[in-house]
């Protein structure tokens, strides 16, 4: 079947085709219908279906005969360390975390907060709280203690499930002390923590609240699945807030079980059994559908990296992982390629690997430029695709449906809307603009399964960030333009969007070309105050390895590129070369903390900075071209 022909299937008919998804899950009682309209416009899917997430991600495998199967492969190298856990043993290990749970008095709807880093008990914990119903909201393990306190006085848990450390290629990071900061600023208290103590780092429990993972769980009772109807919530993952106040996405179970199995077969284009990688953290939203659940509801092997592109050891750490486990399917950042790409240009590092079994590379999280692309296709040979979605989605909104029919390749694209997401590009009013034209991309409600129904607890707030600006309409604050193909193109997060003496350009636009140049790595581009044309592009751009002699010559270079490419409207004549630029652990760019850096205004440092000492570098290399304003 084409992919038009099932996305006009879907577009006719979308109580049937949400419904035939269903099919391909163990339900307790299956949903009389799909979608629920009683408390518009908080939409919700098969809520009187009653289900259970783990049942379908661990238990069915079993029963099926599939017990020996490898679920978890865990990958170490910061700690020498690996380990493969079959669906029998994870059913094993998973029903007696719950039994944890269940004793310490969690029940379902209860909230587990779980912070902990990429290990195989972070995703245990994942499982045994959908296990018996508990709502689990994982925080990014290292996350500062006034960020936690917020996110533990935001879900109100009953138990926090933790570890005694991180580790982190320049060191170890104890969790202990964290947490114990986090309770104390927080003004809810959690009844219990359980600690997995790692032999890296031995952390001291307080008594009467603390206990060790391994004695609670050598004498556990195994709890079985709860069933659950379909909109329960699964888990809060939270978001950066604009206010300084994280946003509760809630999961709903259902709707969430039932298209991450569709995924993975019709858009990831993989089947039972296969290895499928998602090189991300369980503190993201990828971690959460592509680490731990879709994987593993698909009757896949997933693997849990605690490692980086680069650094633990070389730049072919990607290229191990994928030879030794066999690994079919990568899904990663494209922050990621680009750092090897940076300190391996040519790929050396690809040649001492059988690759294979490798057969897809997918992106998403940043807008992957065509030169990082066409990168990975000269040296991988195999499809690289981008693909567009969000924490609030939890599943793919555009991409290249592989699985179903592998479209034509169209660099810079994340590709085609899928089934569910009825995409329109508005203007300022809230006008549906012609093809080619930069506005701002929304979806029209209802959203499909899957997505988020409400923010925890702030269903005002949720209308307000997500509704309010174009009614009828969900507004994905990513502006961009649908070509005449159909294609998406998502060019800059719309507060990113640089309006030049009356001249819209899109930052990815801009960065695009910059990245077309010989020696740039990586690069991003911001919009600055000016008090003539109101603001001017200024790029930062990062050279390959080797190319540190050619710096004085690329920044006129840089700047003689746009002008030919773009055009002298765009008023690029602002560029830098940095080291290194700000991201987010996700591989998120900060643009919006290099703005204000620039000119000149105050900001808080983002919790979830990668290393804070980049800002300080940024500000001293700016202040070479004149910036800060306030330091000129």
């Amino acid at each position: 079947m084409s992919y038009k022909k099932v996305y006009n299937t879907w577009k006719n008919d979308p109580e049937a085709f949400w419904l035939n998804l269903c099919e391909d899950i163990d339900w307790d009682r299956k949903p009389s219908k799909a979608l629920f309209t009683r408390k518009e416009p908080f939409y919700s899917w098969f809520d009187d279906g009653m289900v259970n997430t783990c049942w379908n991600a661990v238990d069915r495998h079993v029963n099926a005969g599939r017990g020996d199967q490898p679920a978890l492969i865990y990958d170490s190298p910061v700690t020498q360390s690996k380990s493969i856990t079959t669906y029998s043993e994870l059913q094993s290990k998973v029903s007696k975390v719950a039994g944890v749970l269940v004793n310490l008095g969690v029940k379902k709807g209860d909230r587990v907060i779980i912070y902990m880093p990429m290990i195989p008990e972070a995703v245990i914990a994942m499982l045994a709280c959908s296990r018996i119903g508990a709502i689990h909201s994982v925080v990014f393990g290292g996350f500062a203690a006034r960020e936690l306190a917020v996110r533990i006085d935001d879900a109100k848990p009953k138990c926090i499930l933790t570890a005694s450390c991180g580790i982190e290629p320049n060191g170890l990071v104890e969790y202990k002390p964290l947490l114990d900061e986090a309770i104390e600023l927080a003004n809810c208290k959690p009844q219990s923590c359980v600690l997995y103590q790692r032999e890296q780092c031995h952390a001291d429990l307080i008594e009467g609240r603390d206990y060790d993972w391994n004695e609670m769980t050598s004498s556990a009772t195994p709890s079985d699945c709860v069933s659950l109807p379909g909109d329960h919530p699964l888990y809060i993952l939270y978001t950066s807030g604009t206010t300084g106040q994280p946003k509760g996405v809630v999961r709903p179970s259902a709707g969430h079980l039932a298209v991450l199995h569709w995924t993975m077969k019709n858009f990831y284009g993989v089947e039972p059994g296969e290895v499928f990688w998602a090189a991300s953290d369980v503190g993201w939203v990828v971690g959460h559908s592509y680490i731990c659940y879709a994987p593993l509801i698909h009757g896949n092997t997933t693997v849990i990296y605690e490692g980086k592109p680069v650094g633990t050891p070389d730049a072919g750490a990607f290229w191990r992982v994928i030879s030794e486990y066999k690994v079919s399917t990568l899904f990663t950042a494209p922050t990621a390629f680009r750092a090897i790409k940076r300190l391996d240009p040519n790929a050396e590092l690809l040649a001492g690997y059988d690759m294979s079994c490798f057969k897809t590379l997918f992106l998403a999280g940043e807008r992957a430029d065509p030169d990082t692309l066409q990168w990975a296709e000269k040296h991988l040979r195999v499809p690289v695709i981008d693909h567009w979605w969000q924490t609030e989605t939890g599943w793919v909104i555009t991409g290249n449906p592989i699985g179903i029919e592998t479209l034509p390749v169209k660099h810079g694209s994340s590709y085609v809307p899928m089934p569910g997401y009825d995409i329109q590009i508005l203007d300022n009013e809230g006008h549906e603009l012609c093809r080619g034209e930069l506005g701002s991309i929304t979806v029209k409600l209802p959203l499909p399964p899957g997505n988020f129904p409400t923010l925890w607890n702030a269903d005002q707030r949720y209308i307000t960030s997500y509704l309010e600006e174009f009614p009828g309409y969900y507004n994905t604050g990513d502006a961009g333009y649908m070509d005449e193909n159909g294609y998406v193109h998502i060019m800059a997060r719309t507060d990113d969007v640089i309006n030049v003496a009356g001249h819209r350009l899109s930052t990815g636009g801009l960065e695009e070309v910059l990245a077309s140049h010989p020696d740039v790595a990586e690069c991003a581009v911001i919009g600055v105050a000016d008090e003539l044309k109101g603001q001017l592009p200024m790029g930062l751009v990062c050279l390959n390895s080797g190319s540190e002699g050619r710096t004085e010559k690329v920044v006129p270079e840089c700047i003689k590129l746009i002008r030919e490419k773009v055009g002298p409207f765009a008023a690029f004549k602002l560029a830098v070369v940095v080291d290194r630029l700000p991201k987010t652990r996700s591989g998120k760019i900060l643009r919006g903390i290099m703005v204000k850096i620039a000119n000149g205004e105050s900001y808080n440092m983002p919790a979830t900075i990668d290393d804070p000492v980049i800002l300080e570098e940024i500000t001293e290399k700016l202040a070479t071209i004149g910036y800060p304003k306030t330091i000129i």
